[in-house]
């Protein structure tokens, strides 16, 4: 003998209801998480680019070119403000600092002991998901010795 179940009228679209929005909410999480991830290495990558930039055009540059050395500015100006595409600008906050401004990337401090000059270069971006899930600092610091 069987037994007849009744019929289930009206489940499927219950569990649709159900799992469709998890999947699609999982599925949008994923994207701008991986957005976040995105904007973190390009952040990090900039702050690696400037201080590049800035070691490059320190006291041994303006020494070779006659050209004035590169100040906080001209590495905003150069470097952060044209790589940056895909951040807004009016998110963005920069850092750059030289041990010793104005001395060549070895010096004599003053003991007579040799320094090795560094350009320190920190970059913070607010990053605003797109998910009402509130703000977060992105942040990056890179430092490099001037290059002879």
């Amino acid at each position: 003998m069987s037994v007849r179940l009744a019929p289930r009228r009206g489940a499927v679209t219950l569990e649709y209801a159900v799992v469709v929005p998890l999947f699609f909410f999982l599925v949008l999480a994923m994207v701008v998480g991986g957005l976040g991830v995105f904007q973190s290495n390009q952040i990090g990558w900039l702050t690696w680019e400037a201080a590049r930039w800035a070691a490059v055009h320190g006291g041994q540059y303006a020494q070779d070119t006659g050209q004035p050395a590169a100040s906080p500015s001209d590495v905003y100006n150069n470097v952060i403000l044209p790589q940056s595409s895909l951040l807004d600008p009016s998110k963005l906050t920069y850092s750059v600092t030289w041990d010793d401004p104005g001395e060549m990337p070895t010096y004599l401090d003053s003991n007579n002991n040799p320094q090795t000059n560094r350009v320190h270069v920190t970059i913070s971006y607010q990053w605003l998901p797109t998910m009402l899930l509130g703000g977060m600092t992105l942040s990056s610091t890179a430092e490099m010795e001037l290059y002879n």
